[in-house]
């Protein structure tokens, strides 16, 4: 009777992709997974359409005047602020007085009052005078009193201001709108960060768990540890993936909903190139989870196991929201942690062909050298067991 038994090649070819459905197939039915993702996507919906909400509210404000000349700052005040907010309403409330307009203010009648004095027009609030209409105030008072004693000295202002208003004209000039810009570099700097370091944590827990179960043992005698390694990166990329499309399907959901007119298209090139650093990031970072869990013990072990990937999380994050511009430059080019940065800079303006080139480059790099260096730990580390293993001693162990 002839036997054949399987080469060891022909045997495990194509055992990574196994070991990343099993990873994928596992994690879409833990409640857990399901439910954070859920509640997430629920969030995003929930705060667009609040947004959208109170983007569209009318800002309505009460200025309580005296006399005429205070009605007609007023109703100026209102015209000048709608043309940069057709949500703003400025309503006059005329009282006898300047006490009883104070008066207005402190019982909350009134948002501020205006007060036509000696010395010129004054603003009255109780601790404060909202933004919205204080600017327009400010304008309008003082073109009021310009005109008047323009015409007082029987001068022709239209004439003296003539040549007076200052253009702007940009050399290189940017389409991307600032709001919209600034917006979108904050989802893409949050969302990396929220779904990088929720994933990671599973990759270094699940990793952990299967040695502490001694289960990886079964799973060391059928599958090499490389394969096993890369089928657990690129199935939580799929999923990682996979929560990127749905919290931006909710956000486009959201958006609908809400009315908010958003246009992406000045968004395209960034939005491509966040997806394109995202993956390659998460690639990335998911070796060194993967490598956290097989240095750890116990799961009590990760919490120092999991600093260096989750320091490269945190460095960019801190960098975008408190550094300055030169910091945030610099860090868009640094390999791995442009994945957070380069994007967001993209989103807010133009960036040199040579920046993004190098960011994609080194990056590029970087995850294959960390993929193939965790590839080296992770095989000398995932079978032992008993004390925590150190980074140190894990490539000391690497290069034996």
């Amino acid at each position: 009777m002839n036997t054949t038994t399987p080469a060891p090649s022909a045997r495990t070819t194509g055992a990574w992709r196994i070991v990343a459905d099993n990873e994928v197939r596992t994690r879409i039915r833990q409640k857990s997974f399901v439910i954070t993702t859920a509640v997430s996507v629920l969030l995003v919906l929930v705060g667009i359409i609040a947004a959208g909400y109170f983007s569209d509210r009318p800002q309505d404000n009460t200025v309580a005047v005296v006399d005429a000349s205070a009605v007609s700052v007023v109703e100026s005040a209102e015209q000048i602020g709608r043309s940069g907010n057709d949500r703003l309403s400025i309503d006059v409330l005329e009282v006898a007085d300047p006490e009883a307009a104070e008066r207005a203010v402190r019982d909350g009648d009134a948002d501020a009052a205006l007060l036509d004095t000696a010395d010129g027009f004054e603003i009255v609030g109780e601790d404060g005078v909202p933004a919205e209409i204080d600017g327009p105030l400010r304008t309008a008072a003082s073109s009021a009193v310009l005109q008047g004693n323009a015409d007082t000295l029987d001068v022709d202002l239209t004439a003296l201001q003539q040549g007076t208003e200052v253009s702007q004209r940009l050399l290189e000039a940017d389409d991307t709108d600032d709001g919209l810009g600034q917006a979108a570099a904050f989802v893409f700097i949050i969302l990396f960060f929220i779904v990088a370091i929720g994933s990671g944590m599973m990759i270094a827990g699940s990793v952990t768990q299967e040695k502490e179960s001694r289960v990886v043992e079964i799973l060391a005698a059928t599958v090499p540890m490389r394969q096993l390694l890369w089928g657990k990166i690129l199935g939580n990329t799929v999923l990682a993936v996979g929560q990127v499309v749905l919290f931006a399907a909710a956000g486009a959901v959201g958006l609908a909903v809400s009315g908010l007119d958003v246009d992406f298209g000045r968004l395209g090139p960034a939005i491509g190139w966040y997806v394109v650093f995202f993956v390659l990031g998460f690639m990335a970072l998911a070796s060194l989870w993967a490598v956290a869990g097989a240095l750890a013990s116990r799961q009590q072990d990760l919490q120092s196991t999991t600093a260096p990937a989750q320091a490269l999380l945190f460095i960019p994050y801190f960098a975008f929201f408190f550094g300055n511009d030169l910091v945030q430059q610099v860090m868009s080019m640094a390999p791995v942690v442009s994945s957070m940065i380069m994007p967001a800079r993209m989103a807010t303006e133009a960036v040199p062909l040579w920046q993004t080139g190098v960011a994609v480059g080194g990056t590029v790099v970087a995850t294959v050298l960390l993929i193939r260096l965790g590839a080296r730990v992770y095989e000398r580390t995932l079978l032992r067991t008993g004390d925590k293993i150190s980074y140190r001693d894990a490539l000391r162990m690497s290069a034996d």
